[in-house]
């Protein structure tokens, strides 16, 4: 009954060779309910997803930015009734094994968001991509004083009351501060648990720079002193 009531959204951006892939695992792990926003794709994506899969998909006209996909994806499952939204990264690095364990913390636990995390248990995780993650952990603690192993993992389980809690404003990577920002000030209750990431070429290419980080941090800040 439980995942009837749960909606997958994926945030996809050029991620036609990965994302059959994707759908297809989370459909054998009884994930149905399924919400992609292709958001401004340059390749077919969209049309591979609409014709190939059970997925729901939608556009984004223009590439707006992570963050503004993910919110429009949480809005159509809040539309349709979800009671509990997942976030799921489009270019394969995520486990779908991880998703029952998540989920079963969420409600079992009474929590408002269950957050995915790298550090807790081993990882292969390239030397770049952690430098660039304990960055996020480092200006996150500035930023929001909440202390976490692992600020920018896409993958997260929560209720539908903290999806429309959320109501991101951040368009692009800043989301994923701005979540954690608002899981502080909103006084959620929150559990990281240890997922697997699966890191290869075709996702480490698509993987942030330094350089982006070090701006999406700088635009934080600024956001933050305006407020």
């Amino acid at each position: 009954m439980t995942k009837s009531q749960t909606y997958i959204t994926i945030p996809m951006y050029n991620d036609e060779k990965m994302i059959l892939n994707v759908i297809k695992d989370l459909n054998s792990a009884g994930y149905n309910n399924i919400v992609v926003v292709d958001d401004g794709s340059k390749d077919n994506g969209y049309d591979v997803v609409k014709d190939n899969s059970n997925a729901i998909v939608t556009k984004h006209i223009i590439n707006r930015g992570q963050g503004a996909a993910l919110q429009t994806g949480m809005e159509i499952a809040l539309d349709r009734g979800a009671k509990y939204i997942i976030h799921f990264d489009s270019d394969g690095q995520h486990d779908v094994k991880d998703l029952d364990h998540m989920l079963d913390t969420l409600i079992k636990g009474k929590y408002d968001i269950v957050l995915g995390s790298r550090f807790i248990q081993e990882n292969k995780i390239p030397l770049k991509k952690r430098i660039i993650l304990r960055l996020g952990i480092f200006f996150t603690f500035l930023l929001s004083q909440i202390w976490l192993t692992d600020v920018h993992n896409g993958l997260r389980v929560m209720t539908a009351e903290t999806a429309k809690k959320l109501d991101l404003q951040h368009d692009r990577m800043e989301h994923a501060s701005e979540i954690l920002d608002k899981v502080k000030s909103l006084n959620l209750k929150y559990k990281e648990v240890p997922v697997t990431i699966h890191y290869t070429d075709y996702s480490q290419a698509k993987g942030q720079r330094i350089s982006n980080s070090i701006n999406i941090a700088m635009k934080l800040i600024s956001s933050k002193l305006r407020s």
